[in-house]
């Protein structure tokens, strides 16, 4: 007998956090995926009024409170025309749960699962976990997923692909042309189609759509949560959403795994997406502001930068020893081979942080950059 499951012994710890690891405290910290805004008000409120009324001692419905799971469909309905009803919806602790819901309820043993590479760390990971096989496939030129790649990559034992718009780490935001595709590729090949959509609202250039939209069939399921749009990483909520048949089977992974979400948060979830949106808009702008900022120091730098729609990353090409150079000089980034093979020779650089450190991090930047290439 064995000490430790072998699916379990196949995972190791992120590489991002290997990072934070050998990082000193007064480093400036680009690697981190988090908005650094606070939670709007009124979300905020709903929480403590919720903790005052005595409303969190007990456990909601498994799916989520029934307010909640309407008002995620009523969202869905106003930004994509897609009719959802509550029960297409469990609201879970985060994306993160969502994911390993997903990925627990329709991958068998030995399956495979198709994914970007560079991706997500957790696509790979929730992979193994569920007792599949990992099949990242390269991206384009421009840090998108090519449709074509996806489909080529198929099999007999394909039971998912994943696609994931605005991406980590890329942000790279996919167009409806390949949303499309993608939802033909489920309805055709009779695969999974796990559409990541958790930076669905932070979008700076085109607009983000779900493959949802265009299915025929219910071989899509979407994954999304607060943590980005609200700035609410730390709450933990997020939802999954699927056909009745699908959400049936991921419930009883979540029932055994979590019972139910947070009250207190699903409470804050339901204030955020019913609440004014201005919070977002505002956020959103910001982020916008930075990346121009971001992708005119890095190119002053001399650094290669597909130029991200959304999210709020970066990801330059960078020479070998970049990543360990800036990281001497206490500015946190994460190497591309975190998120894949393919991520070799890249960094991903997070500008969820202020304007100064920012600037501070960004003149760096430019003296680690310069003092690598003499270097070669």
């Amino acid at each position: 007998m064995t000490e430790f499951a072998s699916r379990v012994e196949q995972v190791s710890i992120s590489g991002i956090r290997e990072v934070f690891e050998a990082a000193t405290e007064d480093a400036i910290n680009l690697g981190i995926g988090q908005p650094d805004f606070p939670t709007p008000a009124h979300a905020r409120r709903s929480a403590i009024e919720a903790i005052e009324a005595g409303r969190t001692d007990a456990y909601t419905s498994n799916k989520g409170t029934h307010q909640l799971r309407e008002a995620i469909c009523a969202t869905y309905e106003r930004d994509y025309g897609i009719d959802l009803d509550p029960a297409d919806v469990i609201a879970t602790s985060g994306g993160s749960e969502a994911l390993h819901l997903a990925l627990e309820a329709h991958v068998d043993r030995g399956e495979e699962v198709i994914f970007p590479d560079p991706g997500f760390v957790s696509y790979d990971a929730l992979t193994k976990i569920a007792g599949g096989t990992p099949k990242p496939v390269p991206l384009r030129a421009d840090l998108t997923l090519d449709p074509a790649t996806v489909e080529e990559a198929i099999t007999d034992e394909t039971a998912a692909f994943v696609v994931n718009s605005p991406a980590n780490p890329t942000g790279a935001v996919q167009s409806e042309a390949d949303m499309r595709e993608f939802a033909r590729i489920a309805d055709e090949h009779d695969v999974l189609c796990l559409s990541d959509e958790v930076y669905e609202k932070i979008v700076f250039e085109g607009e983000h759509r779900s493959p949802m939209e265009f299915a025929e069939t219910d071989n899509v399921v979407v994954v999304s949560a607060c943590s980005k749009t609200y700035s609410m990483t730390g709450w933990r909520l997020g939802w999954v959403i699927g056909s009745n048949r699908r959400i049936e089977r991921m419930l009883r992974v979540h029932q055994y795994a979590q019972a139910c979400a947070s009250a207190p948060a699903q409470y804050a979830a339901e204030a955020a997406l019913t609440g004014p949106q201005e919070p977002v808009g505002e956020m959103v702008d910001a982020f916008e502001n930075r990346r121009d900022i971001v992708l005119d120091g890095l190119e002053d730098a001399g650094l290669e930068v597909p130029t991200p729609e959304g999210a709020f990353y970066v990801m330059p090409k960078v020479p070998g020893g970049w990543c360990d150079e800036v990281l001497d000089r206490d500015v946190i980034v994460v190497p591309g081979d975190a998120f894949g093979d393919n991520g070799e020779g890249y960094a991903r650089i997070s500008y969820a942080t202020g304007m100064e450190e920012l600037k501070q991090a960004l003149e760096i930047i430019d003296d680690a950059t310069t003092a690598v290439r003499r270097q070669l």
